[in-house]
């Protein structure tokens, strides 16, 4: 019998040292503020004060297009067909859409959100590189914060490789790039089989981040832009109270500084106010009635407005159509350009002419200048 157990306990710890090994050396750990690299080509100039600056935020849903319902897609259980990933002319063709419609708008500033590279579902491709031969080439400036990337993800509806990014283009110079972790989802109160599975699943999937970028300003404080893709399906837990906290501390940060700022991203929160009952039912328990937003809305402008979300016009602030067949049209504000006090915007909107069918949120677009102090 002391054999039987010797033996046993002895494949338990071979099984259990194999499994770590494989978690550990499949998966990345990022620290949580680290430098990102920079790209540029030759000398590019500079922001100045006064000077007119647009941006465009946007979450390219990894060039997959509007044609497919995803697994992980509220509603996949009513449709047909559910995929797990898009196919090569779709990514092909939502590339050159993306492309499109920068070059209309022809923001000075870009964010993007969910880029793909390294992705078996994407087919290995960098997909910011893919757009910047499509753009023009004075977009040179770009840098880039991973917020998932593994070798092997083993689930069966990704059942490869894992590699998406934040990255921020620019026809201006570029300062520094730094990249802060943003708190993982946890659950309070779990049984120990299920704290261990979501430990496990933790470490494959996506760990969220805030992308810092600083900009030189001739005549004035740096100019810092935050992007940020925040989790998704993290009600009933305190995740999104500890994300919006995190960004909170870093905006606080440059404005004591004096800086000049945005902070733009998929948010995945409502805006307080009357967003929450007017979305539809089915819909309303991936979010808290109460936004935890709230407070970036209390202390910093933003666009889309509070005022704006509740307005007779609402319709025309709508930055998400999501995938669910069941939604026909763009139905909920989740994408945001919050902004320092020390500037001044001369226009905002959300694009939504001709942008329905690439993505399922729509580029958020902000004109602005650096006031004089």
């Amino acid at each position: 019998m002391f054999k039987f157990f010797k033996w046993f306990f002895g494949i338990l710890i071979l099984l259990t040292a194999l499994l770590g090994g494989f978690i550990y050396f499949t998966n990345w750990y990022p620290a949580d503020n680290q430098s990102e690299k920079i790209n540029k080509e030759g000398k590019s100039p500079r922001l100045k004060i006064n000077q007119k600056i647009k941006v465009l935020s946007w979450n390219v849903q990894y060039m997959a297009g509007k044609d497919f319902v995803f697994f992980y897609d509220d509603g996949a259980d009513v449709a047909k067909n559910v995929a797990t990933r898009p196919t090569k002319v779709a990514i092909r063709q939502t590339l050159k859409e993306v492309a499109k419609v920068i070059i209309e708008e022809n923001p000075d500033i870009i964010l993007l959100q969910e880029v793909d590279e390294g992705a078996a579902r994407t087919d290995y491709q960098d997909q910011l590189e893919e757009l910047l031969l499509l753009l023009p080439d004075e977009y040179k400036n770009y840098t880039s914060a991973f917020y998932w990337k593994s070798l092997f993800v083993p689930d069966p509806n990704v059942a490869g490789s894992a590699g998406m990014k934040l990255s921020i283009l620019s026809k201006y110079e570029i300062k520094s790039s730094t990249r802060h972790s943003l708190p993982l989802i946890e659950y309070d109160n779990l049984p120990f089989n299920r704290v261990v599975y979501e430990w496990i699943k933790r470490q494959f999937y996506i760990k969220r981040a805030i992308q810092e970028v600083a900009f030189p300003v001739e005549g004035g404080e740096d100019f810092i832009v935050f992007n940020t893709h925040f989790s998704a399906f993290a009600q009933g837990s305190n995740t999104m109270q500890k994300q919006v906290a995190k960004a909170k501390q870093l905006l606080d940060n440059a404005q004591a500084k004096g800086n000049y700022w945005i902070f733009g991203g998929d948010l995945n929160l409502l805006p307080p106010g009357k967003s929450f009952e007017k979305l539809s039912a089915t819909h309303q328990g991936l979010y808290q009635e109460k936004s935890e937003i709230e407070i970036l809305f209390k202390d910093y402008p933003v666009f889309p407005s509070q005022a704006q979300a509740d307005s007779s016009n609402a319709k025309m602030f709508y930055t998400h159509f999501p995938n669910d067949p069941r939604v026909t049209t763009p139905d909920r504000i989740i994408d945001y350009i919050f902004y320092s006090p020390n500037i001044s915007p001369s226009q905002a909107f959300v694009k939504q002419k001709n942008t329905l069918r690439i993505s399922d949120h729509l580029p958020v677009v902000m004109e602005f200048e650096l006031k004089k102090k």
